[in-house]
């Protein structure tokens, strides 16, 4: 066997270990991406969850706090409204994470419904009856206990989100994350004037 064939042999061998460790490296980061996609789609489940736990309790507050003597009927009018806003929003199948215009969306109607909720709760406080009622304020606790899941939910997913777009844009992932199907995933924001007290304008029903 003479040294050019030996060469020959040697380059492929070379060229062989190069092929399976970058196979090897481009699987690993497939597989690493892939558990962190699959941990954001979880997560963002578990946001629905609590989300869609909110607008279930929604009818039973409207329909007992409608029951008061001239509650303002613009306040219930408006959680309503937003309550369908929320419905009509689209959002991907197959339980993955919306994609960026698809998740403004559904924050933009979520925060809707959180500040009309707000309102709703400022207003009752013009109602000592309605504060005493125990339908009333069983429900109140249950929307109160929905929040705050839905503020823990929303802070986990912005993580594992976090952690997702840290993979992707990290080198040398992002050599081929976005060849292979990933791209950085959007985030939850704070609602907008959140710090500000809602605004309330009494509309009373008539008796």
């Amino acid at each position: 066997m003479n040294k050019k064939w030996l060469f020959s042999l040697g380059c492929l061998g070379i060229l062989i270990f190069l092929g399976v460790a970058v196979l090897l490296w481009g699987v690993g980061i497939y597989n690493s991406l892939v558990t962190k996609d699959q941990a954001c789609n979880a997560q963002w489940s578990q946001v629905e969850n609590v989300y869609q736990r909110r607008a279930d309790l929604i009818p039973n507050l409207v329909s007992t706090v409608s029951g008061a003597a001239n509650f303002e009927k613009s306040t219930l009018t408006e959680i309503t409204e937003a309550r369908a806003q929320v419905g009509q929003v689209k959002l991907n199948v197959d339980g993955k994470t919306p994609d960026t215009a698809n998740f403004a969306a559904f924050q933009k109607a979520q925060d809707g419904l959180s500040s009309a909720l707000s309102r709703l709760m400022v207003v009752v406080e013009r109602y000592p009856d309605l504060k005493a009622n125990e339908g009333f304020m069983g429900l109140q606790a249950q929307l109160e206990g929905t929040e705050n899941r839905i503020s823990v939910e929303r802070g986990r997913f912005n993580e594992v989100v976090q952690e997702f777009n840290t993979g992707v844009k990290r080198f040398p992932a992002v050599l081929i994350a976005g060849i292979l199907g990933f791209n950085p995933k959007p985030y939850f924001q704070a609602t907008a004037g959140a710090e500000k007290a809602p605004e309330v304008k009494f509309d009373f029903q008539k008796k």
